[in-house]
């Protein structure tokens, strides 16, 4: 390939010189850290030259890992986040005190890279939290909080020796890479225990407490459940399981030593969006009618949301779902109440479940992109009534008004 010149080329490049799972799906994933290991220092990063928070788990990873970011900021402290997917642009998934990694760096990186002439075989998300690593030590980040891509003890993030592990919770998602029980899920996550490092886990479950605590027992490795320390949070203007993230990342900086005024708190949740680009969980898109943008996309993340978008809504329910055709929809349209209004989109990306698929599941409406959706639903609605937008971070990516890098 010729020499890369503009972030654009540089984009293309990574997505095909490197399987992404964003793409692709399953075959993208490629289990392992010795590659990780073999880029790390080819390109002489050190993983641990800067304190870091690690953040698993099967839903709120993405939100916890916003939190720790929003309250460590609120602290005067330069934070590195690293996160995936991206809703928009590629750079979301990179950002130092809130702004995106910049299209030079990303150009920069790809280039160097290019001249190395490796022959590692790396996959997308490993070169990619390479760059990650790269970019918050030439920004001289005080602390990086870093969320998993998929499982734990394999993933590519796991090489780092964090000051503090936190697992959000387990569900079934993704059982044809992680395993088919909670209980092998659960096996999975626990990979990012390490010894004498303090783990917190967000969900205390029978069916994974004991495989977390043994986890923990042979590490030597401090264990606390967020259940089991309620912090002073019942002012703060949480829904539901958002209160459960925002105490587990409160009780996993709690464990390194730091406190928070209920002043921090709040200005940390105030601008959770401007410190960390968080977007897609139970956002208001539009008011009168009410739209809510959501990307709970597994049974457990639509159990979880369905009755904050209820209690949210005063007049009849719509929703809007889209999906992956790797994932089964079949459980989670069982899920919908038999008296909203329910409806299927394709979204861009050649993931999507196509009209036929949506149509063998029963679904009677199926749209082809979701600005014919908002447009067709919208003129439906009374002024009561609530559209929730859900299923996929692909769906939302199709917004029509939030293009933009936030």
């Amino acid at each position: 390939m010729e020499q890369i010149s503009t972030y654009q080329e540089s984009i293309a490049w990574l997505f095909s010189r490197f399987p992404s799972y964003q793409n692709l799906g399953a075959a993208a994933y490629k289990p392992g850290l010795e590659r990780v290991y073999q880029l790390l220092d080819i390109l002489d990063i050190d993983a641990h030259q800067i304190p870091s928070i690690h953040v698993a788990g099967t839903n709120g990873k993405g939100s916890t890992a916003a939190y720790c970011t929003s309250l460590l900021m609120e602290q005067g402290y330069k934070v590195g986040l690293f996160t995936s997917p991206h809703i928009y642009d590629f750079s979301e998934r990179i950002r130092v005190n809130g702004l995106p990694i910049s299209q030079s760096a990303v150009i920069d990186f790809c280039q160097h890279f290019q001249h190395l002439n490796s022959t590692i075989d790396a996959s997308f998300f490993e070169l990619t939290f390479a760059l990650a690593l790269a970019h918050f030590q030439a920004e001289n980040c005080d602390y990086i909080v870093i969320e998993t891509g998929l499982g734990g003890r394999l993933d590519a993030t796991n090489i780092l020796a964090p000051k503090v592990s936190v697992i959000t919770n387990i569900a079934l998602d993704h059982q044809d890479l992680l395993g088919d029980t909670i209980a092998q899920i659960a096996q999975e996550k626990a990979g990012i225990i390490k010894q004498k490092t303090p783990v917190v886990i967000g969900d205390k479950s029978l069916a994974t407490q004991t495989i977390f605590q043994e986890k923990a027992s042979l590490l030597n490795a401090p264990i606390y459940f967020s259940e089991d320390t309620q912090l002073e949070i019942s002012q703060l203007p949480l829904l539901g399981y958002q209160k459960n993230n925002f105490n587990t990342a409160l009780l996993a900086l709690q464990t390194i030593g730091f406190e928070f005024s209920s002043e921090q708190q709040l200005s940390a949740l105030e601008n959770l969006r401007s410190n960390t680009g968080f977007f897609g969980r139970l956002d208001v898109f539009q008011t009168n009618p009410k739209i809510i943008i959501d990307v709970s996309h597994n049974p457990a993340g639509i159990t979880a949301t369905l009755p904050l978008i209820e209690n949210e809504c005063e007049g009849q329910l719509y929703i809007l779902y889209g999906a992956a055709k790797d994932k089964d929809a079949s459980e989670i349209l069982t899920l919908f109440p038999n008296h909203a209004v329910v409806a299927a989109c394709i979204f861009s990306n050649p993931r999507s479940k196509n009209l036929q698929e949506w149509q063998a599941l029963g679904v009677q409406t199926v749209y082809n992109n979701l600005p014919q959706a908002l447009e067709d639903i919208k003129k439906q609605m009374q002024p009561t009534d609530l559209l929730w937008v859900t299923g996929s971070f692909f769906l939302i990516s199709d917004l029509p008004t939030e293009k933009k890098i936030f």
